[in-house]
C-alpha cells in the first residue's frame, strides 16, 4: 500500500497544503506509509523537477522544505509503503523517463506478463526492483510500440485505452492504480486500489484559509481569483467535495486556463 497525488494548475501554484497541511496531507499519511517519498513538480513549462527520498516524509527535513518552496503546475507526488522491493532511493516513487514521471499504488501479481510485454530498451532502463518500475516501462513499451511515446495527448490517451483494458482482463493481475504525466497531462488509473477527484475553480468559495473540520485548525489557501485546478490523489485529503473515481476507470486531465476531466475508459464507457 502506498500513496500519492497529482495536481494540475492553471498557473503556479504552491504544494504545501497536499503535501504538508491538509488533514490528511502526504506528510500525515507517511507515518503509516513510511518507507520513502518522492515528488515531480514541473515548473515554468522547462522540465520535472524530481526529489526523492527512502526516509519517511514526515520524519525528512528534505520533505519538509520541498513541501514549503516547490511551485509549479504539475505536481506527481508519493509515498510508499514497500510490498516488493527493499527500502532504497532505486525503489522510490515517482520513476522519470525522459518527460514522463510515474506512481503507482497497488501490488501486481501477474509479473511474468509485464516481462513479456517489456521491450529490451525499456527493461534496461530499469534500476530497481519493484513491480511499479517494471509497470511503468511496459506501459512506456505501449507507448514506443505505436510510436506515440512523443505524441499528441490523443493518441497517448488511445493507447492507455488498450492497456488498461488489457490488464483489467487478466484475472488476478494485481493492484495498479497510476499516475502518468508529461508537461500538460495527467493520466490516472484506478484498479484494485481508492482514488479520488477534486475540481477547484472560480465558484470555490475558500480563498485564503479554511477551518479544518476534524481539528478546527485554520489552515492557509492562498488561492487567486484566476487560478484552477484539478487534484487527484489515493483517499480524499480535505473536507472538500472530492468524489471517487470508478472502478477500471482511465482519466485524462488536461493542463489549461481552466483544467479539463475527460474519462477515457471505465463502467459505461465503450
Amino acid at each position: 500500500m502506498c500513496r500519492m497525488v497529482g495536481i494540475v494548475s492553471s498557473e503556479s501554484t504552491d504544494f504545501r497544503l497536499a503535501l504538508r497541511e491538509a488533514p490528511r496531507s502526504l506528510a500525515t499519511l507517511s507515518t503509516a506509509h513510511p518507507h520513502g517519498w518522492g515528488m515531480a513538480v514541473w515548473a515554468k513549462d522547462s522540465a520535472w523537477t524530481v526529489r526523492k527520498s527512502p526516509l519517511c516524509a514526515r520524519e525528512d527535513e528534505g520533505f519538509g522544505a520541498m513541501a514549503l518552496e516547490s511551485r509549479g503546475s504539475m505536481l506527481v507526488a508519493h509515498i510508499r509503503k514497500k510490498t516488493v522491493g527493499p527500502v532504497c532511493i532505486e525503489n522510490t516513487h515517482p520513476f522519470q523517463r525522459g518527460g514522463w514521471v510515474f506512481a503507482h499504488n497497488g501490488t501486481i501479481e501477474d509479473l511474468a506478463f509485464l516481462e513479456r510485454g517489456t521491450s529490451k530498451e525499456r527493461h534496461a532502463q530499469i534500476e530497481g526492483d519493484t513491480d511499479s518500475e517494471l509497470f511503468f516501462s511496459w506501459l512506456m513499451s505501449r507507448l514506443d510500440e505505436d510510436g506515440v511515446s512523443d505524441g499528441s495527448s490523443a493518441e497517448v490517451g488511445e493507447v492507455l485505452v488498450h492497456a488498461v483494458r488489457a490488464i483489467g482482463a487478466r484475472q488476478g493481475f494485481g493492484g495498479c492504480n497510476f499516475l502518468l504525466a508529461r508537461r500538460d497531462e495527467l493520466y490516472a488509473y484506478r484498479q484494485g486500489r481508492t482514488l479520488f477527484l477534486l475540481s477547484r475553480g472560480p465558484h470555490d468559495e475558500v480563498r485564503t484559509e479554511r477551518a479544518s473540520v476534524e481539528t478546527g485548525a485554520i489552515i492557509e489557501t492562498p488561492w487567486t481569483e484566476r487560478r484552477g485546478a484539478v487534484l487527484v490523489a489515493s483517499e480524499s485529503m480535505t473536507d472538500e467535495p472530492w468524489r471517487p473515481i470508478g472502478e477500471g476507470t482511465l482519466v485524462f486531465i488536461e493542463r489549461t486556463d481552466e483544467p479539463s476531466i475527460h474519462v477515457l475508459t471505465g463502467p459505461g464507457r465503450s
